[in-house]
């Protein structure tokens, strides 16, 4: 299939590049236009106590104040001077009049205790805003310059904005660096300008094509603006991997004597069958991210899939159309003293090959014992979601995050929320909040007022002092929900604390159908790839390693805090939506390596070689390749530790350390010695499950033999008493 495509593509590569460049040209049209279909958030289960608790709340209570402004009497006065209080109360008054504005209420209108500062030099100002996004007050309600206060604004409605405007920021720093860099590194990987220019032209079409997707999704459902980012890094990073394997293969065809036909289709029923069972292991990785509920996640699953299989498309139908047209032309501009990749083998890497292959226990126990150790941070992981210690302290919203839990022991704006819906909702329920105002930690339950009661509906105002987010305030929201609600009602519990209960709640039920699926589907293609049982175990439970030891590394620098003061960022724990996406990311591009060394391996096996020459010269001709690409898209995210916001540190630290343990520690050591101590069993299959993989199984035809190992059948018949041993 793989050959008849690439003759068809070498016979009819002008008009495949033409057709391609009007798709390209449609797509881009298209998916410039994603950028306005795109939105914030989605962390939240959409079906949780506390996003229904939410809901209802903004639909039948007109919404919670979601403003938050911090104010400082100036010179060191005191909020309860007469001047300092007179502004405040004109600064409430004048904000209440302002449009998109209500639920107005401050310390100086309230004389609530817990809206003043321990010490009195600070009150807080709440309101409900309705717009979601506030940087600044309305020109109105700003005070004059010869003001006695000042203000700064937090809450949830600034810190979308606050957020939104520091990753902007901080990926076009990025991308800044990393794109300059990653061109560099192409042309010295390449060792041509012209070649170099493959790998771009795949990830251009790949970006732009799932750009396209993704303003169609975003036309029909909620895609979250973050799964742009995991576009364009994923997008140039598969480009990169798959151009460097095509085009050192068409160089190693070349080399060896074929002509340009033969060295297309010969790289296409190699190559081409790798990137073939890549995309599909990646795209089912990646595909997991679907069985979440928060559009977050999911949205990475609808770039995910859409970057691998436009990737895919354009390295078998572009890529091979590019090399056909160039022709020797693909050499031209060549740099001086690189010879870059050229598909043969790497001494460096058969050496270690062998080596490891000779004394499998000596070195892949080291190897294992330190991954092992790196993993055990992961022993007191803790979970969390993002608030506003992502941002950098410079942040008003930081700033006012920080006061509150500093300053404000008393604060009023820490709460849940119980909803009471149902027939019974307008009756009392003193008994009912005088059981939850005895749960240790509760302050007070604020539950009269005649904007608490609507006629199917009752809110009450659970306020505590336990800090937001700790374990004792999520013990709090299971306390609250084990309280039996007044008859006839149902309670909802809202607020933060209990969306953060919600969102572990609804990840961690799904992570074993999550952890299923990727075992179920990495063992069926591996099979039908390898036409073994054991290789995909082999590949699991590696590949597991490694992951579990880039996490593990991860939380002992994000949660734990080293490293905190040369990154600067503010210790948390794991933000749980971010955690499962760096798995899934890492086990999907840790699997595109996988099948990129196993591929080769099988292709000498498979053509008669010794266990341990198939080995050796296979990682010899992969081993550059991987490393290659691997410190590529590696430069990528590393990129990402120069950003502002915690969790895109975070993100970019976990993805680029698993890929370079992938791609060195596991492809360079613990393959070989898990190969050499299987031995001939490492391509066992039962007789039905062979006969299955005989009839189902994608193999590469005989019509063309396979580069010759070096002077293998010289070492062969000099000494067959080492290949017996073999």
């Amino acid at each position: 299939m793989l050959e008849r495509l690439g003759d068809l593509v070498y016979r009819r590569a002008r008009a495949v590049l033409v057709i391609g460049a009007l798709l390209l040209l449609v797509a881009a049209g298209v998916g410039f236009g994603a950028f306005g279909k795109l939105q914030s958030g989605g962390f939240d289960a959409p079906n949780a106590a506390s996003t229904r608790a939410q809901d209802t709340i903004d639909d039948t209570f007109g919404g919670r104040p979601n403003l938050v402004v911090e104010v400082r009497a100036k010179n060191g006065a005191n909020v309860d001077d007469p001047a300092v209080a007179d502004a405040g109360r004109r600064l409430t008054a004048a904000l209440a009049a302002s449009p998109g504005f209500d639920q107005v209420a401050s310390y100086w209108t309230t004389n609530a205790p817990g809206l003043k500062a321990d010490g009195g030099r600070g009150a807080l100002l709440v309101a409900h805003s309705v717009e979601d996004d506030i940087s600044e007050l309305p020109a109105s309600a700003t005070p004059p310059a010869d003001s006695p206060l000042k203000l700064r604004i937090g809450g949830d409605a600034a810190i979308g904005p606050a957020v939104n405007g520091e990753v902007g920021r901080s990926l076009a720093i990025a991308e800044a660096i990393a794109v300059p860099l990653t061109l560099l590194l192409l042309v010295l990987a390449f060792g041509s300008l012209v070649a170099a220019l493959v790998p771009l032209v795949i990830g251009f079409i790949a970006i732009m094509g799932t750009f396209a997707e993704l303003f169609v999704l975003g036309s029909l459902t909620d895609v979250s603006i973050f799964s742009i980012n995991l576009t364009t890094a994923l997008g140039l990073g598969l480009a990169i991997d798959y151009a460097l394997l095509i085009v050192a293969r068409h160089r190693e065809l070349l080399n060896s004597g074929h002509d340009l036909h033969g060295a297309v289709v010969g790289t296409m029923r190699t190559a081409g069958r790798t990137i073939l069972f890549s995309a599909a292991t990646v795209t089912a990785a990646l595909a997991v991210l679907l069985v979440f509920p928060q559009y977050f996640l999911r949205s990475f699953g609808y770039a995910g899939i859409g970057v691998v299989v436009v990737s895919a498309l354009a390295a078998l139908i572009i890529a091979p159309a590019l090399l056909t047209v160039l022709g020797p032309r693909v050499e031209s501009l060549r740099i001086r003293g690189v010879r870059g990749v050229q598909g043969g083998e790497a001494p460096v890497w058969s050496r270690l090959a062998e080596f490891v292959s000779r004394r499998p226990a000596l070195t892949a126990l080291p190897v294992l014992a330190v991954l092992l150790l790196a993993a055990s941070p992961l022993l007191g992981v803790q979970f969390g979601t993002p608030d506003e210690r992502v941002l950098p302290t410079s942040t008003q919203a930081r700033q006012v995050g920080d006061t509150l839990r500093e300053d404000y022991s008393l604060n009023d704006t820490r709460s849940l929320d119980v909803v009471l819906v149902g027939a019974g909702a307008e009756a009392p329920v003193d008994a009912y909040a005088a059981r939850i105002a005895a749960i240790p930690g509760v302050t007070r339950v604020d539950a009269v007022g005649a904007d608490r009661v609507r006629p199917n509906a009752r809110l009450l105002s659970v306020i505590t002092t336990l800090p937001a987010k700790s374990d004792a305030a999520q013990d709090l929201v299971r306390d609250v929900r084990a309280i039996p609600a007044p008859d006839r009602t149902e309670a909802l519990v809202g607020g933060t604390d209990a969306a953060l209960v919600d969102t572990k709640t609804s990840i961690g039920d799904r992570l074993p159908i999550a952890f299923g699926l990727i075992v179920l589907s990495t063992f069926v293609l591996l099979f039908l790839f390898t036409g073994s049982v054991l290789q995909p175990l082999r590949a699991l439970l590696l590949n597991g390693i490694s992951i579990t030891a880039a996490v593990g590394i991860t939380v002992w620098v994000f949660q734990d805090g080293h490293l905190s003061n040369l990154l600067g960022f503010t210790p948390l724990p794991m933000d749980t939506s971010m955690t499962v996406l760096l798995f899934c990311i890492a086990f999907a591009l840790s699997m595109d390596y996988e099948v990129f060394v196993t591929s080769r391996i099988k292709e000498l096996h498979d053509a008669g070689a010794s266990d341990l020459d198939a080995v050796r010269h296979g990682l010899g001709r992969t081993g550059r390749i991987v490393t290659t690409a691997a410190a590529l898209l590696a430069v990528t995210f590393v990129a990402f530790l120069t950003s502002s916001v915690s969790f895109l540190q975070l993100f970019g630290f976990g993805a680029a350390l698993a890929i370079l343990l992938d791609a060195t520690l596991v492809r360079g050591v613990l393959v070989p010695a898990a190969m050499r101590l299987l031995g001939r069993h490492a391509w066992y299959a039962p007789a039905p499950l062979r006969r299955l993989h005989d009839r189902v199984g994608l193999r590469e035809s005989a019509a063309e033999p396979v580069v010759a190992l070096p002077a293998q059948a010289e070492a062969r018949s000099e000494d067959p008493a080492r290949d017996a041993v073999r």
